[in-house]
């Protein structure tokens, strides 16, 4: 039998090849009931996507083995109504623009304020103030 969900609970995916922030910000964002599966690739995420319709995703820009904004436009051609937030310390005013463009719904920069991610996780996953 299917495993039993709360449906008020976030499907969020995490996509950064950085593993040890990863793991901290899955642990953190899981005691907020939000339920996370950690993809530590742009390969690994489109996988996952396959698999699971996520609510939202949290993407980084820079991972090894695809550019971001790759993995982005690939994200919205399988599911596009899952929201996709751009979280990166490497980002540019082009990239952002890109980003956008491509369909994220909202940018961040690491480091972010922790708060201010839950509110954006929250706030795109039921479409308010985006």
């Amino acid at each position: 039998m299917p495993e039993k969900t709360d449906v008020n609970k976030i499907k969020l995916l995490l996509v950064d090849d950085e593993k040890h922030f990863v793991e901290v910000l899955r642990k953190r964002l899981t005691k907020r009931n939000i339920d996370v599966t950690a993809a530590y690739s742009g390969t690994e995420g489109i996988q996952a996507v396959r698999k699971t319709d996520f609510d939202v995703a949290i993407l980084d820009l820079k991972m090894g083995d695809m550019d971001g904004i790759e993995v982005l436009k690939m994200f919205k051609k399988m599911y596009a109504a899952m929201q996709v937030i751009i979280l990166t310390g490497h980002g540019t005013e082009q990239t952002v623009q890109e980003g956008i463009t491509s369909g994220a719904v909202a940018y961040l920069s690491k480091p972010c304020d922790f708060e201010e991610l839950v509110d954006l996780i929250e706030k795109v996953r039921s479409r308010d103030g985006i």
